[in-house]
């Protein structure tokens, strides 16, 4: 039995996998440095597992390689499927097509008149000083206009004109376009039209037909165009990518990680809900961890290699309904996750006059400048001048055959030249050290500045808030970003440097399903409310059809509401008491911005339903003790860390040699097989008996 939860990110690739194989893990053992390997309860192991994303010398797809790696085949042979039970992935795919704009080529079809409808958009200033507005690109590539129209209520004013449609499907076909998009007015709610040219679009061959009633079941005629497009733009990628898992795993049960924070059969993935695929599993793994260890205010970071992640937990997962991601404007339920191009493998710069940290990544090729592939100064190379990374706790991947360890003297070369080169310009003389510590105190302010904006601005007071840091270079900063917001509390688990890919097998399958309803919340909306709800509930359960065990399902039931006249909602718990509806909205208004208007009635935008199919997920591991309680835990050795402006000697302790109730004091370094915890002056790190690594500011 081997259960697969994979993670596909920009610069490393995840692999977490649950196996009863007493044969695998023998094999398996022989390689500790590559394999992170943990006992479970019942016979079970827990195996981890790291590897480049892109390595097109070595493997076409990393999360295959992964699996042929842990399960010990040759590049050749076939996969043994009947011993695989299930493989649960999320992927970054569709979101590096939208960011490099590498998608289908589209045609849009929408209704006479608004041919420009989506590339005027909104008209939205984001920067209301600038008099170059530099406009994001469409991702259509054609535009129809059909001659079509239905009013807001429903009254057929112009019928679809069958042959002229036909017309201009065969002519956009004709130039090999074979993804399209149809978004007409109102079709939110009168989606005949819609149908007639989805099924014309049929006869003539389109592969890829986004139709917006389908994709985005809500009004407004932009935010549903845009979904669409995108839907349009992206499904064709994310189904080639599908189908090349698929085609190396026949037979065996493929899922994967919605934005949402639920799983989905492979055959079921949208691009609409693949855009924060990968980050999702963090979300999902760092609540469900937390929970687990008793904490319920979480504030989840994830650093990674090309960008960190934030969210905010506060008893259910927070989504969003309206977001905005690499320039393409979507209305699908998304977790609400705040993401900011800083990572271990943001570049560093000097630009004349001050410090600059990315937004340009060095990725995963070339790398940081000590990866050995002649890559630029990243924060990663900052930690390594601090003395927060060592080479020899690093795995040994680097190189051109993928063998040799981090390499340290070209980044104090670097740094030192840089240095001078600072020194030159300012007339400020700074050591290398300083200005590597001046580089990581930028990256920190920038991520911590990322996670007040989805608490403070929102009205949450972060030091009540556990910070839950996973990804491979989490552990670095943690106490320098808690340090800057006031928090008290860090949460590291075991799996902390794979936790998107383990939260993956933490995730349940959900189904969500939205309609429009815009009519005032009075107590005879709701027999109506209830009957959208119960149509919603019967769509959503048709996605889990697949599921025998219904009994394991659990149904929530949301409004979307706002004040008349405004635009901006707010999501509440539905329950047939008018009156508590509004108390909640009201307590929430007033966290949020401050106020409330008793005067104005309340819109419901629109009626949410979530179908949540539980799934096994694997247990917790627990440690016990076998030293006495008064011996201390033994370090590795004494290095050098340069921390609050000076050089500290610093213990070194192997997170596998600490044992529950062990306390260490700052400043000391904490290693793992997949990443590296710092602990900075100040702060003191105790381990429970799951493992669980907590780190506490001493007052």
């Amino acid at each position: 039995m081997l259960k697969f939860f994979a993670d596909r990110g920009g610069t490393f690739t995840d692999i977490v996998a649950v196996t009863n194989n007493q044969a695998i893990i023998n094999r398996l053992l022989r390689h500790p440095e590559r394999f992170l390997i943990v006992p479970l309860p019942n016979q079970e192991w827990i195996i981890v597992y790291k590897l480049l994303s892109e390595n097109p010398e070595q493997y076409q797809d990393a999360a295959i390689q992964g699996i042929r790696d842990i399960i010990g085949l040759g590049s050749n042979e076939p996969i043994p499927t009947e011993v695989i039970e299930v493989v649960k992935m999320g992927t970054t795919v569709a979101t590096n097509a939208l960011l490099e704009r590498k998608g289908d080529r589209v045609a849009l079809f929408i209704t006479k008149g608004f041919k420009d409808a989506l590339r005027i958009g909104y008209q939205n200033r984001p920067d209301i000083f600038a008099r170059q507005i530099i406009l994001p690109t469409m991702l259509y590539e054609q535009v129809i206009e059909i001659d079509e129209r239905y009013d807001a209520d429903g009254k057929e004013l112009i019928p679809v004109n069958i042959e002229q449609v036909k017309q201009d499907l065969q002519a956009v076909y004709n130039t090999r376009i074979r993804s399209c998009a149809i978004v007409f007015m109102h079709s939110d709610r009168y989606h005949h039209h819609e149908e007639q040219v989805e099924q014309l679009a049929q006869e003539i061959g389109f592969t890829q037909i986004s139709v917006s009633h389908k994709v985005s079941p809500l009004m407004k005629l932009v935010s549903r165009g845009d979904t669409t497009v995108v839907d349009a733009y992206l499904t064709p990628i994310l189904r080639r990518y599908v189908n090349q898992v698929a085609s190396q795993l026949p037979g065996v049960r493929l899922m994967f990680m919605k934005s949402d924070g639920g799983l989905v059969a492979a055959e079921q993935f949208q691009g609409k809900d693949s855009i924060l695929s990968g980050p999702a599993g963090g979300i999902v793994g760092a609540v469900q961890t937390s929970k687990r260890a008793g904490f319920e205010l979480v504030i989840t970071f994830d650093m990674g290699g090309t960008s960190t992640d934030v969210a905010h937990f506060k008893g259910e997962y927070e989504r969003q309904l309206d977001s905005e991601i690499a320039g393409a404007r979507m209305r699908v339920p998304v977790l609400a996750i705040n993401t900011i191009a800083a990572g271990g493998g943001s570049i560093l710069f000097f630009d004349g006059s001050s410090y600059r940290v990315g937004p340009e990544s060095a990725g995963s090729n070339p790398g940081p400048a000590c990866y050995r592939r002649g890559g630029p100064l990243a924060v990663t190379d900052a930690n390594v001048m601090l003395g927060k990374i060592h080479p020899q706790y690093f795995p040994s991947v680097f190189g051109i055959n993928g063998n040799l360890p981090l390499d340290k003297d070209i980044v104090v070369q670097k740094f030192t030249q840089l240095s001078q080169d600072i020194a030159t310009v300012t007339g400020n003389t700074r050591t290398p050290e300083q200005v590597a510590a001046g580089f990581i105190a930028i990256a920190v302010e920038n991520m911590a500045n990322a996670i007040k904006k989805i608490s403070l601005q929102r009205g949450y007071d972060v030091t009540e808030y556990v910070l839950c840091c996973f990804g491979g270079a989490g552990g670095q900063v943690a106490c320098l970003i808690a340090n800057t917001l006031g928090m008290k509390k860090i949460f590291l688990h075991p799996y902390a440097g794979v936790l998107s890919a383990y939260g993956m097998g933490l995730a349940d399958v959900r189904a969500i399903r939205e309609k429009g309803v815009e009519q005032p919340l009075t107590s005879a909306l709701i027999p109506q409310l209830q009957q959208v709800m119960e149509s919603l509930v019967i769509q959503a359960r048709t996605e889990l059809s697949d599921y025998e065990d219904s009994n394991q399902q659990e149904v929530i039931r949301k409004l979307n509401l706002k004040y008349e006249g405004t635009n901006s909602t707010l999501t509440v718990d539905f329950t047939s008491n008018v009156t508590v509806m509004r108390e909640n909205f009201e307590t929430e208004h007033k966290s949020r911005y401050g106020f409330i208007q008793l005067e104005k009635s309340l819109i419901v935008e629109s009626a949410s339903v979530e179908v949540i199919q539980k799934m096994d997920t694997p247990e917790e591991s627990l440690t016990t003790r076998t030293r006495p309680l008064d011996e201390l835990p033994k370090f590795v050795e004494i290095v050098r860390m340069f921390a609050a402006e000076q050089w500290h000697d610093t213990p070194v302790y192997r997170r596998e040699d600490l044992q529950p109730e062990d306390t260490i004091s700052g400043p000391a370094i904490i290693v793992e097989k997949i990443s590296t915890i710092v602990v900075e002056p100040n702060w003191k790190a105790k381990l429970t008996e799951r493992n669980h690594l907590i780190l506490q500011f001493k007052n």
